[in-house]
């Protein structure tokens, strides 16, 4: 029987997805994102090895929860889109047994053709977008993000519903053309239904301690409330651009 190989499991979860959720981290990620939370799950070879049925033994008996707050499952990550064929294997049992809504978080650094089948059991898909500008997307995570929003704009031709989700990092991703230029691309995306602006935070930088590992953001301070609405601001001004419509101002 297939195994997945996975980082950890959460059996409320109310941040990932709509409803209560099981949450599922996946071990493995091809990113190294200086701001990530995760350190521990990029490892290929890390975490635990279980089946589909194993999973599916953790969920069933939350169930109930899950249905009726209009929630369902999460499979995160590290990234699980490097394990496509299992996470689309635990897709389709959870709607096979127990109709349940399924949402992928990704950073979208996929090829489409390798989660055709994932996609097809997948109700909702929770991208990263981290920067618009290539170079310094690569200087931040480790990759280039032609791959992103390929994947992105696959997502879109595909009519698959998005929530958009961009974490908010002073002196690095809020910047103003940043904020416009990520406006203006999700606005030319066909089934984005929600944009989410997550501000930085530090909660994971005892784990890089734990790995022996520096923290490549020790320097950076946690945005305040003011600027995460200003930030919103100038992503929906560059997204209504793309619209054609005219953006909302505040005062």
């Amino acid at each position: 029987m297939a195994k997945g190989r996975i980082h950890s499991m959460d059996t409320f979860g109310t941040v990932d997805g709509p409803g209560i959720r099981f949450v599922l981290f996946m071990q493995g990620c091809a990113l190294q994102c200086q701001f990530c939370h995760n350190p521990d799950t990029w490892d290929t070879a890390g975490g635990t090895e279980v089946t589909v049925e194993d999973v599916l033994a953790e969920i069933e008996p939350y169930i109930s929860y899950y249905k009726r707050s209009g929630g369902g499952i999460t499979v995160t990550g590290g990234e699980p889109t490097l394990q496509a064929p299992f996470v689309a294997r635990l897709f389709r049992e959870c709607k096979a047994r127990w109709g349940l809504h399924t949402a992928l978080d990704s950073s979208g650094f996929c090829e489409a053709s390798n989660a055709a089948e994932l996609l097809d059991a997948t109700d909702l898909v929770l991208l990263d977008l981290k920067l618009m500008d290539e170079l310094r997307h690569e200087r931040l995570t480790g990759r280039s993000n032609s791959r992103i929003l390929r994947f992105a704009q696959h997502l879109s031709a595909i009519n698959k519903p998005v929530w958009i989700r961009h974490v908010l990092i002073p002196g690095l991703t809020d910047g103003e053309d940043d904020l416009y230029n990520l406006g203006r691309f999700v606005g030319g995306l066909a089934s984005v239904a929600k944009l989410e602006l997550l501000p930085y935070h530090r909660m994971g930088v005892y784990k890089w301690r734990a790995l022996g590992r520096d923290y490549p953001l020790a320097h950076v301070r946690e945005p305040e409330v003011h600027e995460v609405e200003q930030a919103m601001r100038r992503i929906d001004e560059g997204r209504c651009a793309a619209e054609g419509r005219h953006a909302l101002r505040s005062g």
